[in-house]
C-alpha cells in the first residue's frame, strides 16, 4: 500500500469567526504539521473541518488522492469513512468502559472478536497492553494519553489529527510522554496535524509550523524560519516566551 498524502484547502464559519486553512503533507512524511495560535483562533475548528465534524463552506480535502470533501461537487464523506484518526485534548475515554473496550469502540464493520484483537494489538504497539482491563479513572495522565492514541490508531487510519495532545499532562510527565510521542509519530510516517499552544511541543515535533490568528494563517515555515522572523503578534509573543518543560 502506498504512503498517503493529505491536501487541505478549506474555509469554514464557526460563530463569528471565519477559519481558512491550507496545508499539504507529503506522502511518507515523518514529521507533523504543527498549528499554533492564541485561544479562539480557530485551531480546533481547523482539525474538525479536516476530520469531517464541521462542514466547510468552501474548499476541498483529499487524502491518498481520494476526495473526502468538495463543496463545489457536493462531496462530504462521513467521519467514520475518512480513515482519519483523532486524539482530542482530554482523550475522551468512556469512564464506564475498560481500556480494551475504549480502544475497540472506534473499530467498525468487524465482529467483536476481531475488534478485540485489533484493539489489543494497538495497545501492545504503544506498550500499554497491561492496562486492558483498567478503567480510565485508574490511569495516570501518561497512560490515558497512550490509550487515547491507541484508540485513534486501532482502525488503521491513513492520517492523524491531535488536539493539544500533551496539555492534560502534569509537568512531571510531559517531557517523557512528548519524547515517546515524537518517536512514535516518526515511526508511523502518516500525515499528522498537531494543534498546540506549547513552544516546547512545537520545537520537539519540528515540522512545518502554521501560525493561525483570527482564523487566518498569518505565517508558515519551519520553526527556525518563523522564530527568526516572526511576522504576527502571536508569533512574536510565542517565541519571546520562556521555553516550557
Amino acid at each position: 500500500m502506498t504512503a498517503p498524502a493529505l491536501d487541505v484547502d478549506v474555509t469554514g464559519r464557526i460563530g463569528d469567526l471565519t477559519v481558512e486553512v491550507t496545508l499539504r503533507i507529503s506522502a511518507g512524511s515523518t514529521v507533523p504539521t504543527v498549528i499554533v495560535g492564541p485561544n479562539g483562533a480557530g485551531k480546533t475548528s481547523a482539525l474538525m473541518m479536516i476530520l469531517g465534524a464541521l462542514t466547510p463552506t468552501r474548499g476541498r480535502v483529499a487524502l491518498d488522492d481520494v476526495c473526502l470533501f468538495d463543496a463545489t461537487r457536493g462531496i462530504d464523506v462521513p467521519i467514520e469513512e475518512r480513515r482519519i484518526g483523532f486524539l482530542p485534548q482530554r482523550y475522551a475515554l468512556f469512564p464506564h468502559l475498560d481500556v480494551l473496550a475504549n480502544v475497540a469502540y472506534g473499530i467498525v464493520g468487524e465482529p467483536p472478536a476481531a475488534r478485540a484483537r485489533r484493539a489489543s494489538g494497538a495497545l501492545r504497539a504503544l506498550g500499554v497492553e497491561g492496562l486492558a482491563r483498567r478503567r480510565p479513572q485508574e490511569l495516570s495522565g501518561g497512560e490515558a494519553q497512550r490509550v487515547g492514541l491507541a484508540r485513534a490508531l486501532a482502525h488503521g487510519p491513513r492520517a492523524l489529527l491531535l488536539d493539544e495532545p500533551l496539555a492534560a499532562l502534569d509537568v512531571a510527565v510531559r517531557r517523557d510522554v512528548r519524547q515517546f510521542l515524537v518517536a512514535h509519530l516518526r515511526a508511523l510516517a502518516i500525515p499528522t496535524v498537531i494543534v498546540t499552544h506549547d513552544r516546547a511541543d512545537a520545537e520537539a515535533f519540528d515540522g512545518e509550523l502554521l501560525v493561525l490568528e483570527d482564523g487566518v494563517i498569518g505565517q508558515r515555515g519551519t520553526l527556525a524560519e518563523v522564530a527568526a522572523r516572526p511576522a504576527t503578534a502571536f508569533a512574536r509573543t510565542f517565541f519571546a516566551s520562556e521555553r516550557g518543560p
